[in-house]
């Protein structure tokens, strides 16, 4: 089976410099666990709400925040991002996503089209719910 038919096309990217505010809202409004990076159209890298938290202090939205805290959501996309990520082209197989899943420590894998211009993301998730409803 093709990727293509399992990911997911509602994809949220970010640029590089976006600050770590732009993300949170993002992660926010959208409820996505994974922002895929952008530069000049291309993946640069992936950014997981766990990356965001262990990046910005705990009481960010708490009555105690500091001024030293809300600085944290000045640091830039790029800084907590996963560099280099792997990603599929929309035409590989499911089985080659699952091959990626069990060789590196990744919770999703950003899709490309034959420009390698992101069209999606899947995430292991996604395979195990196809699979769950399989019978």
């Amino acid at each position: 089976m093709k990727i293509s038919k399992l990911m997911s096309s509602n994809l949220v990217t970010v640029a590089m410099d976006d600050p770590l505010s732009v993300v949170k809202n993002i992660f926010e409004q959208t409820k996505f666990h994974h922002l895929v990076v952008i530069d000049n159209n291309k993946i640069v890298g992936v950014i997981s709400d766990r990356d965001l938290l262990k990046s910005i202090s705990f009481n960010i939205d708490s009555v105690t925040a500091t001024t030293k805290d809300l600085a944290s959501l000045n640091k830039k996309a790029h800084q907590i991002m996963s560099h280099n990520p792997v990603f599929l082209n929309q035409d590989s197989t499911v089985k080659t996503a699952v091959k990626i899943f069990n060789d590196h420590k990744i919770s999703c894998i950003p899709i490309v089209n034959d420009n390698e211009k992101p069209v999606g993301i899947i995430s292991w998730r996604d395979i195990m719910q196809a699979l769950g409803r399989a019978r």
